[in-house]
């Protein structure tokens, strides 16, 4: 596959190309726009700011593309998106001790907690209950932490582990089975409970 751009297209420093399958796709700075044809095989794009027009041409005659092909809607049980990412686990606004590292999927989120203030608590005394909305761990039986949760859950499909972990503090792993698979909740923790005592 070859493709040429001219540089007057290439001076202007496009940030980025964003690409999708379908018959017009737009990409930012100078209001440029691509225009895909499979017949043609060629990827044509022009700007407001050149009166030239600034083409690209790529040779797609390998792929077998039709119009259809690019018409067609792609369902999304074919795709799996996974976003994950780090919250505090404290009450105090001001402190963030990135404790809660998450991972979301469509059908679930797995999060692993590190609360610093369960420091030499034994991985067997803790444990945790869920609620729909709600997760609050447990220490001897007594509720020493709590969140809100960014969604709703399937507490029937909950599952939580405990381990010991490095510099004393236990590690808590949870998968939150998600009532709306089609939801995304972009985190885990939504608020840290008013029932923590950590």
């Amino acid at each position: 596959m070859r493709t040429k751009i001219r540089s007057s297209c290439l001076r202007r420093g496009l940030p980025m190309i964003a690409l999708t399958l379908s018959s017009a796709v737009a990409f930012t700075s100078q209001s440029c726009k691509l225009a895909i044809s499979p017949q043609h095989h060629s990827l044509r794009a022009s700007g407001n700011g050149d009166k030239n027009g600034a083409t690209a041409s790529i040779d797609v005659s390998d792929l077998g593309l039709t119009m259809a092909d690019l018409e067609k809607t792609i369902p999304i049980h074919n795709f799996s998106i996974e976003s994950s990412g780090y919250q505090s686990t404290s009450r105090i606004p001001d402190v963030n001790d990135d404790g809660c590292f998450w991972v979301e999927n469509p059908e679930d989120i797995d999060v692993t907690l590190r609360i610093p203030g369960l420091r030499g608590q034994p991985a067997e005394c803790l444990g945790v209950l869920f609620s729909t909305t709600t997760v609050s761990v447990t220490a001897f039986g007594r509720v020493v932490w709590s969140c809100i949760q960014m969604g709703i859950s399937d507490t029937d499909d909950c599952l939580f582990l405990t381990q010991e972990g490095a510099d004393g503090v236990p590690v808590i792993q949870l998968n939150i089975k998600k009532r709306d698979t089609e939801e995304r909740w972009g985190g885990f923790i939504l608020q840290i409970g008013e029932d923590s005592i950590l």
